[in-house]
């Protein structure tokens, strides 16, 4: 009987110890795998935490475009500067004009006086061999009515920086012609004054003072 008793242990522990040590190779080989799970989470969070810098360089971004902002702000200085710049030469044409209709009309009452101190010493011509303070001598036979002819505003000559007209043997000029005397015939006069004149042949009373070279 003591033979049988020991058989039976040694086989009992036969499948015991193989048995034993398979749920230890099972348990080793289980082990690994519980670390690549561990393992799986600490490379998904190394995974996201570049998207989320991503994310973060995102506002740096917006505001490297912030500066686009400040080429419309020089846009509107560059308008306002142009709107002052056209302002002020708005403002200066109209000062000129103004000087200009302040000289035509300083121009018209003098030669509105000229004209009006040239009748009243036409109401009496100077007399053949009259002389004025220059010693120029008026004779009708190379002045008045008589010898009216028309001149042109390019005809004359140039001379120390004005217009100068041929008539009757001597030359002519003016600070300023009106219109008329190059519209009709005229003709130049000495008044008994001893100053000269031109005058509008078809109308007497259109005259101006001139002066003699």
């Amino acid at each position: 009987m003591k033979p049988v008793i020991v058989g039976m242990l040694l086989l009992i522990l036969g499948v015991t110890v193989p048995a034993f040590a398979q749920e230890e190779r099972h348990e080793e080989s289980a082990k690994p795998a519980q670390h690549e799970e561990r393992a799986k989470p600490a490379a998904k969070q190394e995974q996201a935490k570049p998207q989320k810098q991503e994310r973060q360089a995102k506002p740096a971004k917006q505001e490297q475009a912030k500066p686009e902002k400040q080429p419309k702000q020089a846009k509107t200085q560059k308008q306002e500067q142009q709107a002052k710049s056209q302002e002020q030469s708005q403002q200066k044409q109209a000062q000129q004009q103004v000087k200009g209709q302040q000289n035509q009309q300083k121009h018209l009452q003098h030669q509105q006086q000229a004209t009006g101190h040239a009748q009243q010493s036409q109401a009496q011509y100077a007399r053949s061999g009259q002389k004025d303070k220059y010693g120029h001598e008026y004779n009708e036979s190379h002045f008045g009515p008589n010898h009216h002819g028309r001149f042109e505003a390019s005809g004359g000559r140039e001379y120390n920086g004005r217009r100068e007209y041929s008539y009757g043997g001597y030359w002519f000029y003016a600070g300023a012609y009106p219109p008329w005397f190059y519209q009709q015939d005229v003709y130049f006069i000495m008044g008994a004054d001893g100053l000269w004149y031109a005058v509008a042949y078809g109308d007497p009373s259109l005259t101006f003072q001139v002066y003699i070279e």
